[in-house]
C-alpha cells in the first residue's frame, strides 16, 4: 500500500523540520510527503529552504505553494488532489512527532479491511494523551475526546475506541481509497477546525466504519500553530470563533433538526468555558462565532482576509 502523506503548513518550517525528521524514521517506507504552504510567496521560499527534495530512504518530499490560504481543509484537499495515485492519504498536523511504528500501525489497520480510515494515540509531550479519536455530541454541539488526560502507560481496548468513536482527530488520520471515493474530500468552506468531524461523520452516514490502532502514536504539540492550547484567559481569536462557528456548522450539515438544541446547549458551554474564568474577551470571540455559526457563515472569516 503506497500511502502519501499530506501536510498543511502556514510560515511555520521548523515544524515542518521537526514532523519530517520524525517521518524519516518511520518503521513503514512505502510513503511520499505532499506540503501545502498556505502562507504566501515568502513562507514557501523559506519552508523550500528548510526541506529536503527527498527523505534519507529515497521517499519523495514535495512542496506547493497554496493560490492563497486555503485553511486545513483547502489545504489538505490540495495535496491530495496531488497525489491522485496513492492507496491511502495520511493527513498530518505539522506540529506532530510521529512514532517510529505508527504509520505501519495505521496501514496495518487499514489492511484488514473493514475500516475506510483509522486513526492512532494523539498525546502531549507530557505523556499525557490528548485523544484515542472523538464522539461528536450533535445534541450539544461539543466534540469529545476518548482517552483526554490519561497516561500514556494506559493501553486501551480498541475494539471499545472504535465502539465509541465516530470521528477520526485531523492532527493524525489516515484515510483509503474507499473512503474518499464513496464521500469526496473535505468541505474547504469550514477554513479551519471540524473539518475532519463533519468528514468522518458523513463518511459513517455512508456505511463506512473509522478504525483505531493503539500502536500508531503520535506526539502532538496541540494549537502550537494557531494558538487553540493556550489558556483560556490569553487564547487569541481565530480558534475560537471558528470552533464555535464550526461546531454549529457541523450540526446543520449532519442533522439540521438538533440545530435549534445544540445553538442552546452550545451557548452554555460557551458561558461556562470562558466566563467562568473571567475570559470576558475570549467569550466575546466565542459569542461572535456562535452567531456566525447561527447565520451559516462560511469559509475565511472576513476580519481575517
Amino acid at each position: 500500500m503506497h500511502v502519501s502523506i499530506a501536510i498543511v503548513t502556514f510560515r511555520n518550517p521548523e515544524e515542518i523540520a521537526g514532523c519530517l525528521s520524525a517521518l524519516s524514521a518511520s518503521t513503514y517506507a512505502d510513503f511520499d510527503v505532499t506540503i501545502c504552504e498556505n502562507g504566501g510567496a515568502a513562507a514557501f521560499a523559506s519552508l523550500s529552504a528548510a526541506i529536503p527534495e527527498a527523505l534519507p530512504e529515497g521517499q519523495k518530499v514535495r512542496a506547493i505553494l497554496a493560490p492563497g490560504n486555503l485553511g486545513y481543509a483547502g489545504g489538505v484537499n490540495v495535496c491530495m488532489k496531488a497525489a491522485p495515485d496513492a492507496d491511502a492519504w495520511w493527513i498530518v498536523n505539522p506540529d506532530t512527532v510521529p512514532a517510529p511504528e505508527a504509520l505501519a500501525a495505521l496501514v496495518a489497520r487499514l489492511e484488514r479491511g473493514d475500516v475506510a480510515a483509522a486513526g492512532g494515540v494523539l498525546h502531549n509531550p507530557q505523556g499525557r494523551i490528548q485523544a484515542y479519536g472523538g464522539r461528536w455530541n450533535a445534541s450539544m454541539a461539543r466534540c469529545v475526546s476518548l482517552g483526554n488526560g490519561e497516561p500514556l502507560a494506559i493501553r486501551p481496548d480498541a475494539a471499545e475506541i472504535e465502539g465509541q468513536m465516530n470521528y477520526l482527530l485531523g492532527a493524525s488520520m489516515l484515510v483509503g481509497r474507499t473512503f474518499v471515493d464513496k464521500v469526496g474530500l473535505m468541505r474547504e468552506d469550514y477554513f479551519l477546525y471540524c473539518e475532519e468531524v463533519e468528514w468522518c461523520l458523513r463518511a459513517v452516514a455512508a456505511g463506512l466504519k473509522l478504525g483505531f490502532a493503539p500502536d500508531a502514536l503520535v506526539c502532538h504539540d496541540q494549537g502550537g500553530t494557531t494558538g487553540s492550547g493556550d489558556a483560556h484567559r490569553v487564547r487569541p481569536r481565530m480558534p475560537i470563533y471558528l470552533d464555535e462557528r464550526n461546531k454549529l456548522n457541523v450540526v446543520r450539515d449532519t442533522t439540521p433538526e438538533r440545530l435549534p438544541v445544540a445553538a442552546l446547549g452550545s451557548l452554555v458551554l460557551l458561558v461556562g468555558r470562558y466566563l467562568r474564568r473571567g475570559a470576558f474577551r475570549q467569550f466575546g470571540y466565542g459569542l461572535s462565532g456562535w452567531l456566525a455559526g447561527l447565520r451559516n457563515k462560511r469559509g475565511l472569516p472576513p476580519w481575517m482576509a
